[in-house]
Order: structure tokens, then sequence, then C-alpha cells
């Protein structure tokens, strides 16, 4: 299994060239401000540029930007830390933009675009075609604000001056976190307010380092007399938190009855089975007991290719085992991801959200990022730990999952929250798996254990809110709500 293909699958995006992607920042008009600002204020032709004396190495840019159908004030802008420039999409409720608590989402990879989750799964407007959205009732803003960020750079339209690149999670939280401090220091009416990270696929590796740099930053803020960032939870769909425990899941969903009927012959599960001892062994020895980096890799790529690869032969699309979908075609499932690479390749699209006219083509995958964490073996370290402190200081976490989902499948995330060592492991472990009902239908199924839920949705594959949008959109309300599934 080649790891092109791998990261096809976490990230959901097709395979294209980047170009344009440096351009000098000056082309854009720019107007300084120091001080609070208010969003309708801001206009459209150009950028205001604003920043912190007290939150050193980054500013930010923002600008109206009326180019999406979703019936509400949007934005786009520009994170500057540096020579490091990152794109977000932002959009005001449809509730009441004025109290309502604030998203941050963001897409896997690492190098995948927020504009999948945008424009295909719970943006305020779905792609319609090449050249126009369309409204959609249920996107994720009808009770939040939202941003949409594309991270790290190099990632959609973010890029740097040099074309240097992120190479781990670790170091993207940081400017994520400065990010999350300025805004809200900055647009004062929304100081104080509850703040949600939210994203799917490999977002399970970043947001729970996200979380852990903005709590982390809040004491240094507090001690310059900065108002905290109020994070108030993270929510992960179909995450690869826990790539072992995924890779280990590829005997369950292909072997038994997890998730439909058992999808491989009895042969090929049988050499399954007796892979998955030295599968296990390799993994405590060089990922766990002691993290050895080229070994830890080795261990992966063994797991992977025993208990990955078979299914990868089978034809079945590798987000939704329902459907068939050849491996390095499974586009064909999803006609909506070319029309955005197409849409947001347009000069006058460009222009409305105030990308630079040297920008060429948008593509929705950045291979330059996916080598540069792969060397950095940066999917390898296992985030339960991160989710499990941020348990343990009160930040509630929703992790759910489409039961279709192959690549990033639920056993395998149900099986890291049961494993994951915290002082409410044992009640939560206790806890049985209930039905959980939208409209008078079950949705899925649902565990719950003081701060902490896991969720499936039935019949929903990697992208939950684009297979299940209104299953969806009731769990994250709910979830906002701070109410029982």
């Amino acid at each position: 299994m080649k790891m092109k293909n791998l990261f096809g699958f976490l990230s959901f995006v097709s395979v294209h060239a980047i170009s344009g992607a440096l351009y000098e920042q000056a082309a854009i008009n720019v107007v300084e401000n120091v001080g609070p600002l208010e969003l309708l204020s801001l206009p459209s032709e150009h950028f205001i540029q604003f920043s912190h004396p007290e939150i050193r190495g980054l500013s930010a840019r923002i600008k109206k930007s009326q180019f999406c159908d979703g019936g509400v004030d949007s934005y786009t802008g520009y994170i500057d830390a540096g020579t490091r420039h990152l794109f977000f999409y932002f959009f005001e409720s449809r509730n009441d933009p004025d109290n309502d608590d604030v998203l941050l989402w963001t897409n896997g990879g690492p190098g995948g675009s927020s504009s999948t989750g945008l424009f295909m799964e719970l943006g305020p407007c779905n792609i319609a075609g090449p050249n126009s959205t369309k409204y959609n009732p249920h996107s994720w803003n009808s009770n939040a604000n939202i941003f949409f960020i594309d991270q790290p750079v190099g990632t959609g339209f973010s890029y740097a001056d040099f074309g240097e690149t992120v190479v781990s999670t670790e170091k993207g939280a940081k400017d994520v976190a400065k990010f999350m401090a300025l805004f809200f220091e900055t647009f004062s009416k929304f100081k104080g307010r509850p703040l949600h990270l939210t994203g799917e696929s490999y977002a399970g590796r970043y947001l729970p380092l996200f979380g852990a740099a903005i709590y982390d930053q809040n004491a240094e803020l507090k001690s310059k007399g900065l108002t905290p960032v109020n994070l108030k939870s993270i929510v992960i769909g179909n995450g690869a938190t826990d790539f072992f425990a995924l890779v280990k899941s590829y005997y369950d969903v292909q072997c038994t009855n997890a998730v439909i009927e058992p999808l491989q012959s009895i042969g090929e599960c049988v050499q399954m089975r007796l892979a998955l001892p030295r599968c296990e062994k390799m993994q405590k020895l060089a990922c766990i007991d002691h993290f050895d980096a080229m070994d830890c890799e080795a261990a992966f790529w063994f797991c992977f290719n025993a208990l990955g690869t078979p299914y990868l032969r089978l034809g079945r699309n590798p987000y939704d085992m329902s459907m068939r979908c050849p491996v390095n075609h499974h586009l064909d499932c999803y006609p909506e991801q070319p029309n955005i690479e197409t849409f947001l390749s347009q000069k006058w699209v460009q222009k409305e959200i105030g990308v630079d006219p040297s920008f060429g083509n948008f593509s929705s995958v950045s291979w330059d990022i996916y080598f540069a964490f792969w060397a950095s073996r940066d999917p390898l370290h296992q985030n339960s730990h991160y989710v499990a402190e941020l348990l343990e200081r009160g930040v509630r976490v929703l992790i759910y999952a489409g039961t279709y989902d192959w690549i990033a499948n639920w056993v395998g995330n149900e099986r890291w929250t049961k494993e994951m060592v915290w002082s409410g492991q044992a009640g939560y472990v206790k806890e049985q798996l209930v039905d959980w009902s939208v409209d008078g239908h079950v949705a899925g199924k649902v565990r719950s254990y003081g701060n902490f839920t896991f969720a499936t949705i039935y019949g929903a594959g990697h992208l939950v809110p684009h297979d299940k949008p209104a299953e969806s959109l009731a769990m994250l309300n709910r979830w906002l709500a701070e109410e029982e599934l």
C-alpha cells in the first residue's frame, strides 16, 4: 500500500498539482488596524489587518466576502504568522450571531483543505456545480458562528512566502491557538464566547493538540491581562486519533458483522487474524513502551499491509463500505469534489474572497504537506493522552463515527475511547451503548459518561454531515445545548 493512497483516504481529496502557491502579500490592499473591531464595519474591497501588542508573532487580515449563498454575512482572511499565511472562511450564525457559540472546523489529511467541509458537508452553502453554490438547510452555522480553516500552511489557499512547510501538528497548533486568542480579543462581542473545535479524519490528530495549545496558552493570556479563550469542547468525526486502533479494527469490519456482513473470504480472514498478534506486539514495543520513529513506522506499515490491503482489493469505497468505488477512482462516488476545485479556481471567486491574482488553480490537497508530516512521523503518535488531559480539565469531548466508514471506522474509534486511561475510564466503560433518535427514527448508538461522549451514526460513511445532514445537525445542536443526544 503506497502512502499516497493512504493519504488520499484520510484527506478526502483528489490528486492535482498546486500552482501559483507563492505570492506577495502586498498585492492585496491591506489597511492596518490596532484595537477592537466590529464585523459589520469591515469592507469588502480590501482586507483590514489586525494585531495585538501582547500576542506576538501573529497578525490577521479579514474582509467581507459575499460568495456563498448561505443567507448570512460571510468573511474571509488570512492568519499571518511570520512568513506563513493560513486562509480562513468565517460565517455568522443564522440564529443569534451576537450570542451563539463559535466553532472552528478543519478537515483532515494532513494537507486536506477545509473547502470540502464547507462546500460538501456542513457549510452554509453546498456546491451546486462548477460555477455556483446553493443554500444548505442543514449547515452547522444554524446555531453557531463558524470558521473553516485551511491548515497547515500550504493547504488550500494557505501559503508561505518562501515555500516553507510545517512538519508537525505541534507547530501548527501554536498558530491556531494564537489566532483564536487574537480573534476573541479583537472582536469584542465574541470575547468570552464558548469555542468548540470540530473536524474529521486527520483532525483526530489535530484537534486534541489544538485544544491543548489553546488551554495551556490561557495562563499566559491571563498574566498579560487578556481574556482567556473559553475552550468548551472538542468534536471529532471518524477521526484518526489512534491509527493503530483503527488499523487493528480492519479485521473486525471486514471479517465480522460489526458493520454489514463479513466482506472477506474465510481464508483471507484467517490470514488477517494470524497477523493481529504480531501487529499488536510490534506496536507495543516500538510505539507505546518506547517510541522509536523508524521501528514504529515499520510496525504501522506491517499492520496496514496485513489488515488493510485486502480491503483495497475489493473495489469498495474506503469512505463508505456500502458503495463500490475502485481505490484509485473513489471520487467517482463524490462528484462534488471536482466541482469544488473548479469553482475555487475561477478568478471571480478568488477575487471575491481576497486571493491574490497570481494564485493558479485551486487544489484540495498538498502533497508537500503530506510528505513533510510523514517524514516527521507525525501520524504515528497517539493522541488519546491529550484527549484524557483535556477531559480532566473539564473540556467536553464528543467522538462520533459513521458506521459505514472503513478507513477511520467506528470500531477502532470506540476501541480507543474505552482503552484511554483517565479518571472516568471505569464509569465510561461500564456505560452501555444505547439508541439515540432524530424525528422518531433511531440515528445511531451513544455512550456518555461525565464530559465524554461517543456516538455512531447509522448509514453514514466517513463524511457524516454529507451522508446524514439532518442527523449530524441534530447531534451538533444537542451537543451545543449540552443536552443528551
